[in-house]
């Protein structure tokens, strides 16, 4: 069974960089046909998709956050990495890491999700 658990700080301070950290057990990341997203819900809000890492390494990001976004993945520890720059309050939501069989972008086949951190962005 795949189990994945976010970690990172539950405060931020605005303008600063919110960093996100989402170990995974049970399975590889590097394991052909899977990819590892960001998911996010703002209160009273949808999720919202923030980015991927795929396989391979390779990466597909949202492109309303594109700009302030950035994944990456440690092999040797079997995590991957969020990174938000210059958060604001509107960026407080609960944040979800998750896996998905790779089809593509948009194929949305998200079969095991973290169980969310808050983090909260205060100004």
């Amino acid at each position: 069974q795949v189990q994945l658990t976010e970690s990172g700080p539950g405060l931020v301070n605005a303008s600063q960089t919110l960093s996100l950290t989402c170990t995974v057990s049970g399975g590889s990341i590097t394991t052909s046909s899977y990819a590892w997203s960001w998911i996010r819900q703002p209160p009273g809000m949808a999720l919202e998709w923030m980015g991927v890492i795929v396989y391979d390494g390779s990466t597909h990001y949202n492109p309303a956050l594109k700009r302030r976004t950035s994944i990456s993945r440690d092999t040797s520890k079997n995590q991957f990495s969020l990174q938000l720059n210059s958060v604001t309050p509107e960026d407080t939501a609960v944040y979800y890491c998750t896996r998905e069989t790779w089809y593509g972008l948009g194929s949305d086949t998200y079969d095991f999700w973290g169980q969310g951190t808050q983090v909260t962005v205060f100004s």
